[in-house]
């Protein structure tokens, strides 16, 4: 393997090599193992993750992680048919629970996006039926800003397309960047790095994988 790839991957005590990101806590180490970059179809998953992205902006994914029950428990197991009939009693609510992150913007957003996820449900039958259209044939490049001489790009084209897309219907807290957050995480690319010893694993659940349709 050469020094350009090798510089992205970190061996754990247990000589398994694994994405950079990783680095030695155990909490990265179990979600990098079984959960990143699997393929996700569920709607309530899907749109937990979108949600958690837009918390997790400004913080870092590991303080979200930790904090992912007292979410789930909070926000109805992100039921969003649930948590569109939330009312201003459960922002109060919310806003006083210590367990989640107590951001009035995120919240309301969160709120809203269930609502508009209802929407997106009644339009194509599922929200996996139309994020999984987001998924791209290939790798694509970096655009915009960004190291672009990092492997992993930040922002490409369809994540742009996808932000653009939910923006226009209404979604909030849900930029290119973490339009492209997402799609890494819920299986839309496969961005293990090469020589990561679950990359070729995540590949062959996602070739499996059925995406759903209309």
């Amino acid at each position: 393997m050469n020094d350009a790839i090798n510089q992205y991957l970190v061996t754990g005590e247990d000589g398994i090599p694994r994405c950079w990101w990783v680095g030695d806590h155990e909490d990265y180490r179990e979600y990098h193992d079984t959960e990143w970059g699997r393929p996700v179809d569920d709607d309530f998953r899907l749109f937990e993750k979108i949600c958690l992205e837009g918390f997790q902006s400004g913080l870092s994914w590991l303080t979200i992680l930790r904090k992912r029950d007292n979410f789930r428990s909070a926000f109805a197991d992100f039921n969003f048919n649930k948590v569109a009939t939330f009312k201003a009693a459960d922002v109060k609510r919310l806003l006083q629970d210590a367990g989640i992150v107590r951001h009035r913007g995120k919240i309301e957003a969160t709120i809203n996006n269930a609502q508009r996820a209802i929407e997106v449900v009644d339009q194509f039958g599922s929200l996996g039926a139309y994020l999984w259209q987001y998924s791209p044939a290939s790798p694509e490049p970096h655009i915009g800003k960004g190291d672009h001489a990092h492997p992993i790009p930040a922002v490409t084209e369809t994540s742009k397309s996808l932000s653009q897309d939910l923006k226009q219907r209404g979604w909030k807290f849900f930029g290119p960047t973490t339009a492209y957050a997402f799609m890494q995480a819920m299986g839309l690319v496969n961005d293990h790095m090469p020589g990561c010893g679950v990359r070729d694993e995540t590949e062959r659940q996602r070739s499996k994988f059925r995406r759903p349709s209309r």
